[in-house]
């Protein structure tokens, strides 16, 4: 956080050091949620883009009762970060409600004499009552700004080879529900928020575990969907290499005037500064799609979701940062 401060970024955050994985520490906070090592870890792309590479194990999420979210220790973690960011602006970066919504469904924890919740309808409902408790809780201490984050919405991109949702005998009527479900839930939440006078934001994560990808698939293809329909202020969206597609999906966000727009056209996966004509050149061209007071730029992801980090040092990670820094500096002041 002081490195932060000493290098004059507007928002301060906790460096995701308060996770161990990006997504999961905080649903173990939870009440209902028990933790344990699957079979197998989540699998990403290694660097030959075919291999998977498998991360930890201990990735279980089990719901045991009913969840809940008051007294959430990250409450406490939130609080640590306002007092070390004195008078500068700070946010909170947790999961979406519709990827954990997703990442519950899709294991054994919905039917069975056992079950808590008998059908996805419960779990919903369930779900959404421990959000709004903890974004209560999140507002009576101080916050302002809470981020989402979210790495499913490539799945619903019918160019992605990797989902599930993809091919020839998957009924898409059925892919184009569940995917409104996500969005619904989402904003359920995410009018909550609003309500208590927060700012609600979003970053989409394509995958960075190590410096590997997960998500294909191309906005396009699901801008209609997720870009349009949530109703997040700003969208922190990724753009580093040619799996995005083109920026053309920009162009949903025209009807939403007061929506923000980051370009993570910088990448946290490499130890090398980025290609600052490239990213000039991409500005350009977003900004004659929606007007450049609503762009920002960033890195696609953070440089560390995860315990283990990315391949790169700490003084690469800076360098990159000042490298953005300028890149912003040069592009909005013309």
């Amino acid at each position: 956080m002081e490195k932060e401060i000493e290098n004059d970024l507007s928002i301060i955050t906790d460096g995701e050091y308060s996770k161990s994985m990006w997504h999961l520490d905080f649903v173990w906070g939870f009440q209902g949620i028990e933790r344990y090592i699957a079979d197998h870890g989540y699998f990403f792309r290694d660097t030959d883009g075919n291999s998977k590479y498998e991360t930890r194990k201990d990735i279980g999420l089990r719901i045991t009762g009913e969840l809940g979210g008051k007294n959430h220790h990250f409450i406490e973690v939130f609080k640590k970060l306002k007092d070390h960011a004195g008078d500068r602006e700070t946010k909170l970066c947790v999961p979406s409600p519709s990827h954990i919504f997703g990442e519950l469904s899709w294991s054994d924890n919905i039917g069975g004499t056992d079950a808590v919740y008998q059908n996805a309808k419960e779990l919903k409902a369930g779900l959404v009552k421990a959000y709004t408790e903890f974004v209560k809780e999140f507002a009576e201490a101080g916050g302002k700004i809470l981020q989402f984050d979210d790495c499913l919405w490539e799945l619903f991109a019918d160019d992605n080879p990797n989902s599930p949702y993809t091919g020839e005998h998957i009924n898409q009527e059925e892919v184009q529900a569940l995917a409104t479900e996500f969005i619904d839930i989402s904003n359920t939440v995410i009018d909550y928020g609003h309500s208590l006078g927060l700012k609600m934001w979003t970053h989409n994560c394509r995958g960075n575990y190590d410096s590997r990808n997960m998500g294909g698939g191309s906005y396009v293809k699901i801008a209609n969907l997720f870009l349009k329909q949530l109703k997040y202020d700003r969208f922190f969206l990724e753009w580093d290499d040619e799996r995005a597609g083109s920026l053309e999906a920009l162009a949903v966000f025209k009807d939403k005037p007061n929506t923000e727009v980051v370009l993570g056209l910088l990448s946290s996966k490499t130890s090398t500064l980025d290609d600052e004509e490239r990213v000039l050149r991409l500005l350009d061209e977003a900004s004659t799609i929606i007007d450049k007071d609503r762009l920002l730029l960033s890195h696609q992801c953070g440089f560390a979701s995860c315990d283990g980090g990315n391949e790169l040092t700490e003084a690469e990670q800076w360098k990159k940062i000042n490298q953005g820094q300028k890149i912003a500096e040069q592009y909005w002041a013309k």
